[in-house]
Parts: C-alpha cells; structure tokens; sequence
C-alpha cells in the first residue's frame, strides 16, 4: 500500500509542474489595438497556448518601468518600448500585428483646421508616447513645425477622456486620441483636424518583453506569440463577434465599437509579421523623439527569431 502511495505521489509531483499554465501579466494602453491581448483572454486563446495571462491597462511610459521592474511580463505598444530600447534598456518587439497610426487631433469649436493651430497649445502625453508622438507628425504633415509654430505640453490627466475636458473647458486648443475617442469629442462639439493613420504607416500594435524573457523563457514567448496570431486572425475573420467584444472589454457603445473595428480591420496582418517600412518608420520617429542620430538597427529593438518559429510552426512561412 505504501508503494502505492508513493507511485502517485510521484506521478503527481511529476506531472504538474508540465501541466500548469504559466502565469504572465500583460500591459495593454487606451490604444483600440490593445485589443488583442485582452481578446486573446476573453476568447480562450492565451488558455490553449498553456497561458493564465492577466491582462491589465497600463498607459503612457508606466508599462516600460513595469517590464524593466519584473512587475509585468509583456506589453502590447511598440513605440515607447522602442524609444526605450534605443537609450539602452533590455527591452525588444517580439511581434508586430499591424500598423497604421489610429490617432486623431480634436480641436476647439473655432480652430477647424490644422493650419489654424499655429501659436496653439495641445495637450498630450509623455514625451515620446502615441498621442506626442502622432500630434507631431500630424501637425508637420500639414506644414507647421513641432515646438516652434505649436506647443505640445503634458498633461496631467494619463486618459484621452481627461484632454477631451481639457480642450472642451478651454485650457488648451487641441489633444491627441486613439480611435473611438474622436466620435465623443465630436458629440461635444469639438472637430476632428487630422487623422494620422490617413498618411501614417508605422508598426503600432505588437508584442513587446525583455531580452531577459527571450533568453530564459522562449517558449512561453512562443506561445504568446502565436496566441496573439491567433486573436489578430478573429479580429480580421469574425466582425459581429469582434464588436460585441470591443463593446465589453472597453465598455463602449456599438457605434464606438463599430468605429474601431473598421480601423482594425484595415491595419491588422494575420502572421505577427511587421513591414519593413513600417518598422523602420517607427525607429526613425522614435529616435527623432529621444534626438538620436545614430543608426539604429532592427536587432538593437527588436528579436523576430521566436516569430519566425512559431510561424513555422503554424505553417505560415
């Protein structure tokens, strides 16, 4: 009896370890494709991929300190972890699911177009995140310079909804937003100026971790990776499905969730794969942002040998 005892003893000490999921907490921003993740969860993919994620909304540079920290296992924002990676710190793009900026410019009543910005201010985040990031793109675009014909400022409220106010109360003339947020700021009577992803291709929605992760967890990399694949392929294949889950996990209503879909289905690839322009259009604008003139190669921000695995794997390439 008590070899039996212990030959389930050991079969339960043996088998559970390669049986249980591993847990990883994974930041996601206010961006519409920070769906992904949080989709990948809902839909049961991170699950199959042996997964027990815990997904949590990080926005402007919080998720960079989280993943140096060890506080959080992934991120899902390229653009500040590239701008981290180039000043140093161990941080790399894993996997790309699309581009294509979703940032919109919303103005004051009497400001309707971009031009009309001149000697204004606009509220965005941290210097180098999406909303700074595109507002000064969007503002060049249309032949005004950045910091000499507009003011960018920080602004203390983290969220687009707290710009919104900022620019619907008066105290600054325009803010940066992702999409769906253009269709509120609209309803409060305030224009929308510019869209950047008319003329702005960048890598914008991927998966991002540590060379430290890289180096002693591939797997479980892997089959984040792949999970992600997997979330991006439904968002593109499954459109009712799609908003109804962009209408829970972002607690909006169905015309914001139809709004993003739309962009969605348009920007996101079914391979993890980044464009090479898209790629290399984020490490230029990053390093404008952080006044690095160097050249910065593709290894020194990003490791797609895992992708390149887990697409075999999955017979894509």
């Amino acid at each position: 009896m008590k070899k039996i005892f212990l030959a389930f003893l050991m079969v339960f000490l043996f088998q559970t370890p390669a049986n249980a999921a591993d847990k990883v907490r994974i930041a996601y921003s206010a961006g519409t494709g920070s769906i992904i993740f949080p989709l990948a969860h809902k839909k049961g993919f991170l699950k199959a991929e042996g997964i027990d994620g815990e997904v949590i909304r990080m926005t402007g540079n919080v998720p960079i300190a989280a993943l140096v920290s060890g506080e959080i296992d992934y991120h899902t924002t390229p653009g500040t972890s590239v701008r981290a990676a180039i000043q140093g710190l161990p941080l790399r793009v894993v996997a790309a699911y699309g581009e294509g900026g979703s940032w919109v410019l919303v103005s004051r009543t009497n400001i309707k177009s971009v031009p009309e910005l001149k000697g204004k201010v606009i509220a965005v985040g941290n210097p180098g995140s999406g909303p700074d990031t595109n507002g000064r793109i969007i503002v060049k675009h249309f032949g005004l310079e950045p910091d000499r014909d507009v003011k960018f400022v920080a602004a203390a409220e983290g969220l687009p909804e707290g710009r919104v106010v900022r620019v619907q109360q008066g105290l600054v003339d325009a803010t940066v937003v992702p999409i769906p947020a253009d269709l509120s700021a609209k309803k409060l009577g305030l224009n929308v100026i510019g869209r950047s992803y008319e003329f702005y291709k960048p890598t914008t929605f991927g998966l991002v971790t540590t060379t430290r992760k890289i180096r002693e967890k591939r797997d479980e990399v892997k089959r984040m990776i792949v999970a992600g694949i997997k979330a991006s392929r439904y968002i593109r294949s499954n459109r009712d499905a799609s908003v109804q889950s962009l209408m829970e996990l972002f607690r909006t209503d169905r015309e914001a969730a139809a709004a993003t879909y739309e962009y969605l289905s348009k920007t996101l690839n079914d391979d993890g794969s980044p464009t090479e322009n898209g790629f290399r259009l984020l490490i230029e604008d990053m390093k404008e942002s952080v006044k690095v003139s160097r050249a910065v190669s593709f290894g020194e921000v990003s490791d797609f040998s895992i992708l390149r695995e887990a697409q075999k794997e999955m017979g894509i390439k």
